[in-house]
């Protein structure tokens, strides 16, 4: 489960001074694990031990809970970054410190914020936007041979990989959690200086998927459709619409909305297991086939971003069965990638190796959903390279690391 704030639940027809805040903590806890199109405001009331009514004295609905929700996690976050700036230190370990406080604001920022207003969206937008360029800003002081782009681009892999522990359950003891997170936020800000070419005046996002018939049109603006809104939040009248049809004629081509959304999960799982098969067959050994996965898996994401975000936030809501199998798929993929890292770090255990894939390709999936980090022709290199660092696959050839 995913951490939050943390909530105690107080007794019920007691009114503690601090309601307010123990209401956003139960819901921002409830989001993180269930979704929020899953969560009623019954059950976040039930959590707090108060009515649904006294919770609308709070909130005016369940959108305005989520939007309080977010931008408190994201406030947690600028804080953090501001603290960093005012006082020269451990920069990694001050991110560190505060996502683990707060391991909920990758999955809220990247998940949940899509259930927002419009005009909620574009303001956090603006306020992620703000919190990217004071650290770039901090990393640029702190390394005054990277030009505005390569610290731009640093600072959006450093939150990312920070913020990759939202999207797992994987934990360590402390003081080795905080302690491992913070090397991997270090090896992205102390990366040798990113390549990315000159920037495009357009920001090119191809298509996720290749629509050469009816079906694979459906299936195209239907993914896109559920990494932008999310599946609760989709009909198959606005899928059709997507599509220039009638919402019932979409069903010539699927049963319904959740046979779409399989489709979408396995051709994704299938394009990476074919892609690492390739990757591993022509591999010359560890180092080099984990080198040419992150090549694959970079190229892949930042070709099908919407794909990827559908098969990272979406599988959830598949029927059981198919739920199990698509998580054992993913399971299955990572394993690969961590049986490769420990052979080449022996020494390494199985916990900490995975949570190093995971922070690697998080990092890779957030790049790839980041608009103007796409006008830069050698981005998906220079994210590549980014995941070799978190991997430590420098230090093997004698890089930096």
């Amino acid at each position: 489960m995913v951490n939050g704030p943390g909530v105690v639940r107080p007794a019920r027809g007691t009114r503690p001074a601090n309601r307010r805040a123990l209401i956003v903590a139960a819901a921002a806890e409830l989001f993180c694990r269930n979704g929020y199109a899953n969560v009623g405001m019954g059950e976040v009331a039930e959590a707090v031990a108060i009515g649904p009514s006294a919770l609308y004295r709070h909130f005016r609905g369940k959108q305005s809970l989520l939007a309080t929700v977010v931008d408190e996690a994201l406030t947690a976050f600028a804080t953090a970054v501001d603290t960093a700036a005012r006082e020269p230190g451990d920069l990694a370990g001050t991110l560190a410190a505060t996502v683990l406080a707060r391991r909920d604001v990758g999955v809220l920022w990247r998940r949940e914020a899509r259930h927002l207003s419009d005009d909620d969206r574009a303001a956090f937008r603006a306020q992620a936007r703000q919190i990217g360029a004071r650290l770039a800003e901090i990393i640029a002081a702190r390394r005054p041979e990277l030009d505005p782009a390569a610290a731009d681009l640093l600072a959006w892999a450093a939150l990312a990989v920070a913020n990759s522990v939202s999207f797992h359950g994987l934990s360590l003891p402390e003081p080795e959690f905080s302690t491992l997170l913070g090397e991997f936020i270090t090896k992205v800000i102390s990366a040798q200086t990113p390549e990315l070419g000159e920037r495009r005046d357009r920001q090119v996002v191809p298509p996720p998927l290749a629509a050469r018939s009816r079906r694979e049109a459906i299936l195209t603006e239907a993914t896109t459709l559920f990494a932008e809104r999310g599946f609760m939040s989709v009909s198959m009248d606005d899928i059709g619409a997507a599509v220039g049809m009638a919402g019932p004629s979409v069903y010539n081509h699927f049963p319904g909305k959740v046979d779409i959304l399989m489709a979408a999960i396995v051709r994704g799982d299938e394009w990476l297991r074919i892609d690492m098969n390739r990757a591993l067959a022509q591999a010359a050994d560890p180092r080099d086939g984990l080198e040419r996965l992150l090549a694959g898996y970079g190229a892949f994401v930042f070709e099908n971003p919407y794909l990827m975000q559908t098969l990272v936030s979406e599988a959830r809501h598949l029927p059981d069965a198919d739920r199990r199998r698509a998580k054992a798929a993913q399971r299955a993929y990572i394993a690969e990638w961590v049986h490769l890292l420990r052979g080449l770090h022996p020494d390494w255990d199985p916990i900490p190796a995975r949570m190093r894939v995971q922070a690697a390709q998080s990092m890779l999936n957030d790049l790839a959903l980041t608009p103007h980090l796409r006008a830069f022709p050698d981005i998906v290199s220079a994210s590549a390279a980014l995941g070799a660092e978190v991997l430590a696959l420098s230090e093997l050839r004698g890089g930096p690391g």
